[in-house]
């Protein structure tokens, strides 16, 4: 009766089963695994967003597929803070990057052909590409110090059946950039293969340790990029729905993209009038989140460097983003090493599999955590490594 994308396994893995039962009994968990900013105890400027929101003019109807020009025009703004020149006719607003992806696979693939993703990386896409009859094949990032892409491998896992490439810069949940040397490599491949690729850029504007980004596809001219992002992660606001996709390249596929993506868009119009009204209010004061955001994982990934130092456990390089990556001694499985950590110290980091790591063990740690919470469940990590 059911389509065979709409399956999936309705089974709690051993993780999930013992945090129900801690959390039944009444424990106090301290959870690092939090991505969500609204509830990580930053102070938004509430007014400014409420009185963003109220616009009267949201009280009618008057839908366009690409989005409403006024907040096109403020996306476009956007992009002028950080240097580029986006014509507002080159964006078209979705109502989350997950849709944006969701309308780039119907845009690109058909049902069994593929698209490349980086490996480690955020479980999503497999659903969102499932859920489009398209199959995902992974592409390794590999640790020596700091992450890097393996061309040669992501070459060799290239086919007639590929349709993109997709790539994340700063990763979730790695933080590492895409480099101007890996961004070449994919570039020529692209050109190559006559393939697009798709950036997810939603972690740009927080950036680790002084490093920023290198490359810039939204200056290309050649291959036909589809770059990502939204008031998710910008503004700490993932609950209003609002993404974009910013289409470059060359002007004839710029605008044959354009021209589709907006019959698919017209066909869902799933993107609320109140939020694209607001859009340029809330970009203007988005600053306010983001500055506390930035301070906040900063200092927690100062506090995990400081807490490890000596001890077995490694905390990966962080470029950019909320995350950071924990690598363990070898003694026993990250799902034990995690369990562990649950059932005898209280608290709750997820282990590497869940973002598909090429090996273990690793946990993961979310920087958004609230830095008393976040020292404590680190200190706590360190006493169990022994």
């Amino acid at each position: 009766m059911f389509s065979h994308r709409s399956e999936h396994a309705t089974g709690k893995n051993r993780l999930t089963l013992a945090l129900e039962q801690k959390r039944a009994a009444g424990a106090r968990i301290l959870d690092l695994t939090g991505s969500n900013p609204t509830t990580a105890g930053f102070q938004y400027p509430e007014r400014e967003i409420l009185t963003a929101l109220s616009s009267p003019l949201a009280l009618r109807y008057d839908p366009s597929p690409r989005g409403l020009p006024a907040a096109r025009e403020a996306v476009a703004e956007y992009y002028a803070r950080r240097g580029h020149l986006v014509s507002p006719d080159d964006i078209l607003l979705t109502a989350s990057t997950s849709e944006a992806y969701a309308y780039l696979f119907k845009l690109l693939t058909d049902p069994g052909t593929q698209v490349h993703m980086p490996r480690p990386s955020y479980p999503l896409f497999d659903y969102l590409a499932w859920a489009e009859n398209v199959r995902t094949v992974a592409y390794p990032l590999i640790y020596d110090g700091e992450w890097r892409l393996d061309t040669d491998e992501l070459r060799h896992t290239l086919c007639a059946a590929s349709r993109a490439l997709l790539a994340v810069s700063p990763n979730n949940p790695t933080g590492s950039y895409l480099k101007e040397s890996e961004w070449v490599d994919i570039r020529r491949l692209c050109l190559l293969r006559g393939l697009p690729l798709v950036c997810d850029e939603v972690f740009y504007d927080y950036a680790l340790d002084g490093c920023t980004a290198i490359f810039e596809p939204l200056r290309e001219t050649e291959a036909l990029v589809f770059v990502l992002n939204g008031l998710s992660k910008i503004a700490g606001l993932p609950q209003l729905k609002l993404g974009w996709i910013v289409v470059a390249g060359p002007e004839s596929l710029k605008r044959a993209a354009l021209e589709r993506l907006e019959m698919i868009a017209d066909t869902f119009l799933s993107v609320a009038t109140p939020v694209q009204l607001a859009c340029r209010e809330l970009l203007a004061s988005s600053a306010t989140v983001r500055d506390q955001i930035r301070e906040r994982t900063r200092s927690n990934l100062s506090t995990l460097r400081r807490v490890l130092e000596g001890s077995a456990a490694e905390c990966l390089r962080v470029e950019g983003g909320w995350y950071a990556a924990v690598r363990l001694p070898g003694i026993k499985s990250e799902e034990d090493w995690a369990l562990g950590l649950l059932e005898s110290r209280n608290v709750l980091m997820h282990p590497g599999y869940f973002y598909d790591f090429l090996d273990e063990p690793f946990l993961i740690v979310s920087l958004l955590t609230p830095a008393g919470a976040f020292r404590d469940g680190v200190v706590r990590l360190r006493d169990s490594i022994g």
